[in-house]
């Protein structure tokens, strides 16, 4: 499944984030995942300029712009990463959009349990939300927390205007279909998933908060159009599939698309491998049409 550049990025990867990483320590793991997107930051387009500062209290890094503002919530298994990890991904977010850009600096485990990091990203979702409609943006542990966002504040008066969810880890059964199929995947295996959903909470994950586990929730309606796509070589890849098609039963309007060889965390080769490029291209057109009220160009429901 998977081609020669996804492998090369895989190498180049597992050299600065070795697959036992999970097992260190806390501390180290953040130094590792640190070093490691130190090695891939592809610097800022030109022109493009962030200003650090607080929102409802939470340490936030702006690429201003025009509304309306993309609120990326950045991955790392709610244990590592944070404002320099996507920092060039919200930058090219930024350019290709035109649009304004707001990551979060959400609080860690496991010093936070949940719903820290929850209460953060909604917060942060509120307060951007005052001044204009939004749409929300993320990746793997990220992509959990705009799902979550998205059905806390459906009904409220801040205005989703879409989700675009990559490679999310959503709450699903993880102990079938892709879970199996691809445990021992390169990347993320399903120890390093089960790993990371417990460390959230200093226990086992509850069952049935959609805070937590939004494929758990039992109302699917009134949720904002929905891009939520998968990695197919990920353990987590029908969180996805079964999400977006949960939003269509309930009367929504979702697409989900596997992104075939691709492996968990593949936004950082974007610049290097083709497959990640074209997904990379996918998610900014889906934001660029969903600010303007349409739904992706070429896409179906």
């Amino acid at each position: 499944m998977i081609d020669e550049p996804t492998w090369a990025f895989i190498k180049a990867t597992d050299a600065e984030y070795p697959p036992d990483t999970a097992t260190l320590t806390i501390a180290q793991q953040r130094a590792i995942y640190d070093r490691m997107c130190r090695a891939f930051h592809r610097g800022y387009p030109a022109g493009v300029v962030a200003e650090d500062r607080a929102i409802a209290g939470v340490p936030c890094r702006v690429f201003d712009g025009p509304g309306p503002m993309v609120l990326y919530l950045h991955g790392g298994g709610f244990v590592v990463g944070g404002l320099e990890s996507h920092d060039d991904i919200c930058a090219e977010i930024r350019v290709r959009t035109g649009l304004g850009v707001v990551c979060a600096d959400y609080r860690l485990s496991p010093e936070h349990l949940h719903p820290a990091a929850f209460d953060d990203c909604i917060a942060v979702a509120r307060a951007v939300g005052a001044d204009g409609p939004i749409l929300l943006c993320g990746d793997s542990a990220g992509g959990n927390l705009c799902a979550a966002v998205a059905h806390a504040l459906r009904r409220t008066a801040v205005k989703i205007l879409g989700q675009v969810l990559a490679y999310p880890g959503l709450g699903g059964d993880s102990d079938k279909g892709s879970y199996l199929t691809h445990a021992h995947a390169p990347m993320l295996t399903r120890d390093d998933v089960l790993f990371y959903k417990n460390i959230r909470h200093g226990a086992p994950s509850p069952q049935g908060d959609a805070t937590v586990s939004p494929l758990q929730d039992t109302d699917f309606s009134d949720l904002p159009p929905t891009l939520a796509i998968s990695a197919q070589c990920d353990p987590l890849a029908d969180d996805a599939r079964d999400y977006a098609a949960k939003i269509t039963a309930a009367g929504g309007c979702a697409l989900w698309v596997e992104e075939a060889g691709l492996v968990h965390a593949y936004l950082r080769a974007r610049h290097t491998v083709p497959r990640a490029a074209a997904s990379f291209t996918r998610i900014v057109d889906a934001l660029s049409a969903m600010a303007k009220g349409q739904w992706p160009q070429g896409e179906t429901k």
